[in-house]
């Protein structure tokens, strides 16, 4: 495939936009991976392409918020070890499980997420007053990286969304620190996606590393406005992400039943 100005013009800016929600709540492979279709790549080249230029639009999103003090270390790394298995075994059981039924829960799943934020108008703002055991912190990281991870090999949009909630609902931390971790543990199943695709071929490099560059920048700059502005700018994108994932995926559900 060759490179064209037109393809830059139509994926970069695009990419650029995902790179900035998905620092500030994830979500950004709902606008990014339509940018490579729409530009014409086929599905398994659009989406290890997209997955190169996300890998290092997340990365620079998570290296703002560690200079930031933003992430939980430890429990980050934790959750991102277990995501990137996960990641591995959802995308092995992809293979045996029907989209469809898995549409079809997603679908019912968003929003009831989104009314839980909706009417929980304190949620994430503070850190809650939890003291959990050790045991139980490291329980739970773990818990979230295989689980979300394993989703993000099933399924894909909306994993960053999903590990903050969890970050927060579960070890308590305010939107701003989940969304910190949510980047450490994302960052970790995306590349395991991507050595797949790699080893399989499946990465236009020549748009791949301009649209990395355009997704590091979005990423800053997010990862910067959610770390200044606080919670409310967190928040917002969430409802932002839930709202794209649920009409992405109800169109699809549709069009697979009506098929």
């Amino acid at each position: 495939m060759e490179l064209t100005p037109l393809l830059l013009l139509t994926v970069c800016p695009l990419v650029f936009l995902a790179g900035f929600v998905d620092a500030v709540a994830g979500g950004g492979g709902l606008i990014s991976l339509p940018a490579y279709l729409l530009a014409g790549l086929p599905a398994h080249l659009a989406a290890g392409t997209n997955k190169f230029a996300m890998s290092l639009g997340t990365l620079t999103a998570a290296l703002k918020y560690l200079r930031s003090g933003k992430i939980a270390l430890r429990q980050a790394a934790l959750a991102a070890l277990f995501s990137f298995g996960g990641s591995a075994l959802g995308t092995a059981l992809a293979l045996h499980i029907s989209e469809t039924a898995l549409k079809a829960i997603i679908l019912l799943a968003l929003p009831a997420v989104a009314l839980f934020l909706f009417f929980r108008k304190g949620f994430g703002q503070e850190p809650a007053p939890k003291s959990l055991p050790l045991w139980r912190e490291t329980l739970y990281a773990c818990g979230i990286g295989l689980c979300i991870g394993a989703y993000d090999g099933l399924v894909g949009p909306g994993t960053g969304t999903f590990l903050i909630l969890c970050f927060t609902s579960l070890l308590g931390y305010d939107l701003i620190l989940s969304s910190g971790c949510a980047k450490l543990a994302n960052l970790a199943s995306n590349l395991a996606s991507l050595v797949l695709y790699w080893i399989n071929g499946k990465v236009f490099f020549a748009l791949a590393i301009p649209a990395a560059l355009c997704c590091m920048l979005g990423g800053y700059l997010g990862a910067r406005l959610a770390v200044r502005g606080g919670a409310k700018w967190v928040r917002l994108f969430i409802f932002l992400v839930l709202g794209l994932l649920f009409v992405k995926t109800g169109y699809e559900l549709v069009q697979g039943l009506m098929a």
